[in-house]
């Protein structure tokens, strides 16, 4: 029988950090008001589908990710303006939650770096 889980999304320090640039941003730019509102919009549709981002190759796992939150997973949210929303799968803390645990919203260049692909 098929149990419908709670998803919980929560945010990592770094994550949380660029939320709040984010919404103190918003009111006077049009760009971060934009990215802020779409990261809103993704983890509602994360916690009504964890699997709602596209799935990043297992070899492809930032290392930092894997050392720092022993990361086994890692979805990719795409947002507007080239930023990424970056968050992996955990159980929660009963068979019933799972935790979506945003590890980054970051813009294109971070993101880039991060998966080591070199710029333009």
């Amino acid at each position: 029988k098929y149990n419908m889980k709670i998803v919980r999304v929560k945010l990592s320090r770094e994550a949380e950090e660029v939320y709040q640039y984010l919404n103190r941003e918003s009111p006077e730019s049009k760009t971060e008001r934009m990215i802020l509102k779409a990261v809103n919009q993704k983890v509602e549709l994360i916690k009504s589908n964890p699997h709602f981002g596209d799935p990043i190759v297992k070899k492809l796992i930032p290392e930092e990710y894997k050392q720092k939150y022993g990361v086994t997973n890692l979805f990719r949210v795409e947002l507007p303006a080239f930023w990424r929303m970056l968050y992996t799968l955990t159980d929660g803390e009963s068979e019933i939650e799972i935790i979506a645990f945003v590890l980054d919203i970051i813009d294109h260049k971070k993101y880039d770096k991060k998966f080591g692909y070199k710029g333009k």
